[in-house]
């Protein structure tokens, strides 16, 4: 029997064509990278529905029925815990879930789990709302406030967190060990940097380890496909 999504008042906008898998709502930003980059990592089928940036589309009362805080990405995973139907929003709790539901991604034993988990916080608590502020007052809006402090608090605080970043991954391919929902997490992030033009002005040539991880996630060719999804 056809999964039934009615429920969700999402899917009147943006209906499913296959409503028996994964819906992906979200737009190819960092945070949007991050989850599409792991549906196509871990193989799970879904289908992706574009929802822009703009107010129309984040703050209509169907995208607030699944995530009533306006971000993207959110998800309804149709066949949910105990067989249910389960909305997600947050892009590190989305991570979490797919990696949890497949057994994969997340550490082969409780301490690695924990271990990967807190550099996905690491990234959701630090990084990307550090990041997004640089690229506030660097590429956007912000770039017109005359009074440099705010500026210079987030280029200080991005190389602050790039030292963290660079310090962990010497001697390691990926930022918890093995390639785990942290990288999916981290790197899409870190790549933003070369978007908001703030590469210079963070260090960026005076990291070795970071530029080499970036470019080894992207290598990738899940990851390479989801960078551009939904498009």
């Amino acid at each position: 029997m056809p999964a039934d999504l009615s429920g969700f008042p999402i899917t009147r906008r943006w209906p499913p064509a296959d409503p028996g898998v994964i819906q992906l709502y979200s737009y190819p930003t960092p945070n949007g990278v991050k989850v599409s980059a792991a549906l196509e990592e871990l193989g799970l089928p879904y289908e992706p529905h574009l929802v822009t940036l703009a107010d129309a589309d984040v703050k209509s009362p169907e995208f607030l029925s699944l995530n009533p805080n306006n971000k993207i990405p959110a998800i309804i995973d149709p066949n949910g815990p105990d067989g249910e139907p389960i909305g997600l929003f947050e892009s590190g709790a989305i991570l979490i879930y797919l990696a949890e539901k497949t057994g994969r991604l997340i550490g082969r034993t409780p301490a690695e789990k924990y271990r990967v988990i807190q550099w996905v916080m690491f990234q959701m608590g630090g990084v990307g709302p550090m990041f997004g502020q640089l690229g506030f007052f660097v590429k956007f809006a912000g770039a017109e406030i005359a009074d440099p402090r705010p500026r210079e608090r987030y280029i200080n605080e991005a190389r602050r967190l790039l030292g963290v970043i660079e310090g962990q991954l010497d001697g390691k391919d990926w930022i918890a060990g093995d390639f785990s929902i942290a990288d999916l997490a981290l790197a899409p992030w870190i790549n933003g940097l070369d978007y908001y033009g703030a590469r210079p002005m963070v260090g960026w040539d005076d990291l070795k380890h970071v530029p080499a991880y970036v470019e080894r996630f992207y290598a990738r060719p899940a990851v390479d496909k989801a960078r551009s999804i939904p498009g």
